[in-house]
């Protein structure tokens, strides 16, 4: 009874120590670094339990998930500090480029998605100038 007494409390502590290993793995462990730039969409403060801090970028060029649709680049993100998300609660609809951590797993109280910003890089004014691909001729109706 004794031996079976520890193997028992073995297994529990071997439990309790791997889901800590892939609880740390999984929420604080930061897979990743980076900055991406484009267009600001949206920051706003939302939640049920925990209000939280979400945005969506929008990156230049296209993504295709199906053959045959388009569908512009999005990078949804998380804000943990207020001031920075105050920031860029400003910076909508600017260009912004923005230094971010990525984690395995969302947590609640840090925000609905795994990419969490923590600093602005830059901010600048949106060039929404139309350059076309070929020569424009004198007579517009030569085309």
């Amino acid at each position: 009874m004794k031996t079976f007494k520890k193997i028992l409390i073995w297994l529990l502590v071997l439990l309790v120590v791997g889901l800590g290993v892939f609880c740390y793995f999984r929420y604080w462990f930061v897979l990743g670094e980076g900055v991406k730039a484009g267009e600001l969409n949206q920051v706003v403060y939302k939640g049920w339990v925990w209000k939280t801090y979400e945005g969506r970028l929008i990156q230049s060029g296209f993504n295709s998930r199906k053959s045959g649709s388009l569908q512009s680049n999005e990078f949804n993100f998380s804000v943990k500090d207020p001031q920075v998300a105050e920031k860029l609660m400003r910076c909508s609809g600017k260009i912004v480029e923005i230094r971010y951590k990525e984690y395995r797993g969302a947590l609640p109280w840090r925000g609905m998605q795994r990419y969490i910003v923590y600093k602005i890089e830059s901010v600048s004014e949106p060039n929404h100038a139309i350059v076309p691909d070929f020569p424009v001729s004198a007579d517009a109706n030569a085309i």
